[in-house]
């Protein structure tokens, strides 16, 4: 079978410019149809180079992910390309990840500057760039709201420590070791043994994903990752989100942590009620348990804000944040800030890691949050925003038959389908069309694009999308 030619650059400006100018007199009356065909076919061959890649890949690597048969060889802003020369729109961030888009001329400058003086140092030493990036991330949550912080106050008067690690999975992992450790600080103050010591349940809710170690993997509450695995960590119990009646008997005095996303990423982009989040916070206050908020894929401006539960009260909010993907837009890092009453049984030798903070990871990381933290770049951000959930929401519209609901906010956003074997069909049919979507959860289509992205973009990739679910629906 002979691979289909992308289309040309000359029409695909021209495609974008068409669409920018509809969108200039208004949303259109009716779904883009422009991408019925397919401009970006399967290879069912693919050329010799990336042939041998791809071969390459399957005689050495662990085979756990299944691609498509091209491969990548760079990008620049929300676009990449692959070793063929095709192009394609990235509108999945390396999953929530590249905030600022592939080849950021600032993030590359930092990287070569930083890596040109120190690239590791181990914690044994202390390095500038750390306590610069701990500070910057508790100022702004102090300024922008979260973790008992509003309108620029502690409700608690707390202060807050941070933990840098290498991963959302190990900054949940310190998440949890920390409420492991509280519990038992707990048990020891009202006179208990800590070798007898029964506040160690952690509790997490279904359709949660907090990462793949056995530790995280745990509270990832998904048969699939956990069954080839199992047994895994003793005493955890799962939820049911926005489930505020069981929260009684879920949670109870042998709790020592809850951990759970403010908007599900990979569980279906769900949205947790203000009304459940903060009956959740009560429970955990009434038995003394650690609450931890994974803001690994919502948080850090995502949602709008610096994080997902910034504006609501803070009788809504958590004891810990976890964070990591956009923290360097694509270089490993990930961190964790605690409430100090928290933190504070984590005395020296309690935990650790060897690259964790160090001087280049957190030079990049600096300089990524004082780019996503601009006052400019937010409001653009917004501005976005709200273009895609009006683009969303047409679509929503226009296909009632096969979209149930569109979720999310900002820039982390959820189409959910009536018929579950839909949203893998849709995202295969979106990269036939040159542009990258995510599946989450059984039901729903991912859309997490960079946060700099820009609005013409936006309307290629729901031009492409309206395109896809008018071949859904006709087949």
């Amino acid at each position: 079978m002979k691979r289909a030619q992308t289309i040309p650059m000359r029409l695909l400006t021209h495609r974008v410019a068409a669409a920018s100018r509809m969108q200039l007199r208004g949303l259109a009356s009716a779904p883009s149809q422009a991408y019925v065909t397919p401009t970006h076919t399967p290879y069912a061959k693919p050329s010799a180079t990336a042939e041998a890649t791809v071969a390459r890949f399957k005689e050495y690597m662990l085979p756990v992910y299944d691609r498509p048969n091209f491969v990548l060889s760079h990008g620049k802003g929300s676009y990449m390309w692959d070793t063929d020369g095709n192009k394609y729109l990235d509108f999945s961030a390396g999953i929530a990840v590249n905030a600022l888009g592939h080849a950021d001329e600032g993030v590359v400058k930092v990287i070569s500057e930083e890596a040109g003086k120190l690239i590791h140092t181990s914690n044994v030493y202390h390095n500038e760039w750390a306590p610069k990036l701990a500070e910057s991330l508790v100022q702004l949550t102090r300024t922008g709201g979260g973790l008992g912080f509003q309108n620029g106050e502690s409700a608690s008067g707390e202060s807050i420590k941070v933990f840098f690690a290498n991963s959302g999975t190990e900054a949940n992992e310190g998440a949890l070791k920390m409420a492991r450790r509280y519990g038992k600080a707990v048990w020891a103050q009202s006179g208990g043994s800590e070798d007898a010591c029964t506040k160690d349940h952690i509790v997490c809710f279904e359709n949660s994903f907090h990462g793949r170690s056995m530790g995280a993997l745990s509270v990832t509450s998904n048969p699939k990752y956990q069954k080839p695995f199992q047994p895994l960590i003793p005493h955890v119990d799962v939820g049911k989100l926005n489930d505020i009646d069981a929260l009684e008997q879920l949670i109870t005095e042998n709790t020592c942590g809850v951990i759970v996303e403010p908007i599900q990423g990979e569980g279906g982009i769900n949205v947790p009620s203000e009304e459940w989040l903060r009956a959740l916070r009560k429970r955990c206050n009434d038995v003394n348990a650690v609450l931890i908020y994974d803001e690994i894929q919502c948080g850090l401006f995502r949602s709008g804000n610096i994080w997902a539960h910034s504006k609501l009260p803070v009788d809504c909010h958590p004891d810990i944040i976890t964070m990591a993907k956009p923290l360097a837009n694509g270089f490993p890092i990930g961190a964790l800030m605690a409430k100090d009453h928290v933190a504070s049984p984590m005395g020296v030798g309690t935990h650790g890691t060897t690259f964790g903070g160090s001087p280049l990871s957190c030079a990049v990381g600096y300089h990524v949050v004082q780019r996503l933290s601009n006052p400019k770049f937010v409001a653009e951000v917004a501005a976005t925003s709200r273009h895609l959930d009006a683009r969303l929401s047409q679509v929503a519209k226009w296909y009632p038959g096969l979209v149930s609901e569109v979720r999310g906010r900002g820039l982390i956003r959820g189409l959910g389908f009536t018929d579950v074997s839909l949203p893998g069909k849709v995202v295969e049919l979106a990269r036939e069309r040159g542009v990258f979507f995510l599946t989450a959860g059984k039901d729903a289509v991912r859309l997490v694009p960079s946060l700099n992205v820009k609005k013409e973009e936006v309307d290629l990739a729901m031009d492409v999308l309206e395109s896809c679910l008018h071949v859904v629906k006709e087949q």
